[in-house]
């Protein structure tokens, strides 16, 4: 499988390093600006290009690996370069099959929606493809997401656009969780390095218990919390501030800025 990226930032990087492990059957190119950038990527074992028009030429899966901002940029480098037989597969956030379709004058369109910790095998993608596509080219797609993490493909686009506010955004949110808990262990007088251990091993653990226990999170929640006690204490004060609240509104406000970004087509 050929594949030409346009783009060669850190979500193009996780794809090509899990394409590479997983030991699939892939000859990759990537279009990229940054020399230094470049200088890197070829280090992958890829070939790396500041010609996006030759990075796609020949290539079964042409990934727009760029940000939403930068697509009709994009765009117009593609004009009329895109042969039908090849499918595009885009990781833009935001941005619709409808709009990439219309814009791009192509039907064979896959959509991906991944996130960071793909770039360590520990990813959530969720994606989906025009009916056009064929089934090899989806097999491919799903063994290389695989390789990320997981990976749910769904048939209705919209799921797509919600994940972007959930899971794709999401390791921001938890970050800010991460780095609230480590100040309030510091606020404590507990040494940084001690506080950093303790939360990441605590929400990392508590992930995997989520996950593996198959209970819903309030029921989780409470075991840990005794009548009167400190975690009730705790919970009392999140409560206080709209933790929750906050939580599912930034949530909101990530898929309406994506809807902005996709101009809500």
């Amino acid at each position: 499988m050929k594949l030409g990226f346009i783009g060669g930032g850190v979500m193009a990087e996780a794809l090509i390093t899990g394409i590479k492990k997983a030991g699939l059957d892939a000859d990759i190119a990537v279009g990229e600006p940054i020399a230094s950038r470049r200088e890197y990527l070829t280090s992958l074992g890829v070939t790396a290009t500041d010609d996006n028009a030759a990075a796609i030429d020949g290539a079964d899966l042409v990934v727009l690996a760029v940000k939403p901002q930068q697509f009709e940029t994009v765009a117009d480098s593609l004009s009329g370069r895109l042969k039908a037989e090849q499918t595009v597969v885009s990781i833009l956030a935001g941005v619709k099959m409808h709009s990439i379709g219309l814009r791009l004058n192509h039907d064979r369109l896959i959509r991906i929606m991944p996130n960071t910790p793909a770039q360590i095998g520990h990813g959530m993608c969720v994606w989906t493809a025009s009916s056009g596509v064929p089934g090899n080219i989806r097999e491919f797609v799903e063994k290389a997401l695989d390789s990320l993490g997981e990976q749910v493909f769904v048939g209705d686009e919209k799921y797509v656009d919600m994940a972007t506010a959930v899971s794709a955004s999401g390791p921001a949110y938890v970050f800010k969780l991460i780095e609230a808990m480590i100040d309030g262990g510091v606020l404590l007088g507990m040494p940084p390095d001690l506080a950093r251990q303790l939360v990441v091993q605590t929400v990392a653990g508590s992930a995997i218990l989520t996950r593996e226990s198959g209970k819903h999170p309030a029921e989780l929640a409470s075991m840990v919390t005794s009548p009167g006690g400190t975690t009730a204490a705790a919970l009392l004060a999140l409560e206080e501030g709209q933790f929750k609240a906050t939580i599912m509104r930034a949530i909101r406000a990530a898929y309406e800025r994506g809807e902005e970004l996709g101009g809500g087509k």
